[in-house]
């Protein structure tokens, strides 16, 4: 057995929460700290090694926590730093780390830098921001926001304009300055101090900008420019990162991923490689745009697996033994990949431990998103009235600015809205979530779809993905060995192969409901002696010369190479 030396984070198996829909502790509404430690045993019984924790900073929530007004200080609404303490030392005892979210690419418009930085052009903070004067009585570019409308918004007391590539109450901060990159490496290493296990770094590769800042390209019918050539993968972003990693991250053992919309195979070779000392892993966004057409997210079009199967193989190739994937289907911006990927009807329990076994396959450090264990699905909220996400919202009054029908907007809402991840998190048959009312509405399904029905059951989706946490921890091969994708263009099948020295294992997976057959001799493999690592039917229907797949089944077969 191939014997190499590895960090921890390799074998472990990330939990995002987001925590104002995870546990509410006092009857709010809203989900907090003691929330969090009330469920951290649910946590240890699934087998979690880390707790990703989506934003808890002091933050007047215009984005939900990602617009902080304090760095150092927890929102009200979530508890307080004692808390928080707390949540360390008791996730700790359980053999638990918790990860931060870093949003260091802008803050909260009443962050005290910006409001200093917008009373004067004379102030020491002018510069922690990017500012603009305007051209020709418009703004310094074409670029539109993410969030929808212009990325500029003017400031009457300077008579200027900052730039913001989300909210217009999220203002870009200015790495180019060397005070402010300071500001942040230090209030990283306060935080670190306490004992976290590391940062996901919000759109981390954003924060450096061409200073030209120079028009985007115009798409058909937009208003607005594209500037993310300017602002993606940006000029000094390795320059930053390694002197973040230098000032901060290398004085501590913690596990750091970026999160790097527009990253690409060869952008990740970089930023994963352990000698450039950037970061130990990124999230990449290819694989959740394939269901997107050419225009952006909300475009919406069926997914492609074939599509799919190439772009993962790519991944795995391109990292293996250079850099690390990092791996999910789900998290708090993306709608729940039971209802996007797999039928959240009558086969919602075999397609949701499909896709959990599909993913949990592969090389890389698995991410669940709270709830993914459940097989918690979609959400179609009657009224406009009851989303509560930004972007939705915005997104919503500019396309019917445009004539777009009511309909038509809605049915890419509830495909892609992100208040889909964002329903409270389903522990009891009446929810459990809060003995108040919630700060979004529960989905109706929590009556059939629930943390205790599954802790009562074997055979729920929740053990399956326990299954596979201890799967990681017991075989190297998961963690090492080599990835081999096989039946590229059948278009429902996704069969891929692992091997290390003479193991070697056989992963098939049904994205459908159809019935599927598949002979031995179309598969790169010996088929004698095989054993059953994991399924999600009760016995895989496999013999000597076939075998059958059934609608979203799953299984994993090991062998032995001669």
């Amino acid at each position: 057995m191939v014997q190499l030396i590895e960090s921890w984070w390799k074998r472990s198996v990330v939990y995002q929460i987001y925590p104002r829909s995870f546990m509410d502790s006092n009857g709010d509404g809203i989900g907090d700290l003691q929330g969090i430690i009330s469920k951290l045993n649910y946590l240890e019984k699934l087998g979690v090694d880390v707790i990703w924790l989506s934003p808890v900073y002091d933050s007047p929530n215009d984005d939900n926590g990602y617009d902080i007004r304090d760095y150092q200080a927890i929102m009200q609404e979530f508890g307080t730093m004692k808390d928080f303490e707390q949540l360390i030392d008791e996730a700790k005892l359980r053999g638990i780390r918790i990860v931060m979210d870093l949003v260091v690419n802008h803050t909260s418009d009443e962050h005290a830098w910006f409001v200093e930085s917008r009373s004067s052009k004379n102030s020491r903070y002018r510069d922690y921001y990017i500012w603009r004067d305007s051209k020709d009585e418009h703004p310094p570019n074409n670029w539109g926001s993410i969030f929808s409308g212009s990325a500029w918004e003017k400031e009457n007391a300077t008579n200027s304009y900052y730039l913001h590539l989300f909210s217009k109450k999220q203002p870009d901060l200015n790495w180019e300055h060397e005070p402010l990159r300071n500001d942040i490496f230090n209030m990283m290493t306060y935080w670190l101090e306490k004992g976290i296990g590391g940062f996901r770094m919000d759109v981390i590769n954003f924060i450096s900008k061409d200073p030209q800042l120079p028009d985007g390209e115009m798409q058909h019918e937009q208003f607005f420019g594209d500037g993310s050539p300017s602002f993606i993968n940006g000029p000094k972003i390795h320059t930053y990162l390694r002197e973040m990693n230098e000032k901060v991250l290398r004085h501590y053992d913690v596990l750091t991923v970026g999160e790097m919309p527009g990253a690409k195979t060869e952008d990740a070779r970089i930023y994963t490689d352990p000698n450039n000392g950037e970061v130990d892993m990124v999230f990449t966004f290819e694989h959740m745009n394939l269901d997107s057409g050419p225009l952006e997210k909300w475009d919406i079009k069926p997914l492609d697996l074939v599509e799919l199967k190439r772009n993962l193989e790519k991944w795995q190739l391109a990292l293996h033994q250079i850099g690390w994937n990092s791996l999910y289907w789900n998290n708090h911006d993306q709608p729940r990949i039971v209802s996007r990927f797999g039928d959240d009807g009558f086969y919602r329990e075999m397609s949701a431990k499909m896709l959990a076994i599909c993913l949990h396959m592969l090389q890389g450090t698995p991410y669940i998103y709270q709830g993914e264990e459940l097989g918690m699905t979609n959400v179609k909220f009657n009224s406009m009235d009851d989303y509560r996400d930004i972007e939705t919202l915005n997104m919503y009054k500019e396309k019917r600015q445009q004539g777009i029908t009511h309909e038509v907007i809605m049915s890419s809402i509830y495909a892609k809205g992100r208040d889909n991840a964002r329903t409270p998190m389903q522990w009891t048959p009446d929810g459990g979530f809060t003995t108040g009312t919630p700060w979004i509405q529960m989905n109706i399904n929590t009556s059939t779809i629930n943390a205790e029905q599954a802790l009562a059951d074997q055979a729920s989706i929740f053990y399956t993905y326990q299954k596979l946490i201890r799967l990681r921890k017991e075989y190297d091969i998961i963690t090492h060995g080599n990835f081999q994708l096989l039946l590229p263009d059948h278009p429902h099948l996704f069969v891929y192969k692992r091997q290390i020295d003479r193991e070697e294992w056989l992963i098939v997976t049904n994205f459908s409901e159809k019935q599927e057959q598949l002979e031995w001799n179309e598969l790169d493999v010996q088929h004698k002696n095989w054993k059953v690592i994991i399924s999600n039917y009760e016995t895989p229907k496999v013999n000597e010369d076939i075998m059958e797949v059934r609608p979203y089944e799953a299984f994993v077969l090991a062998f032995e190479r001669r």
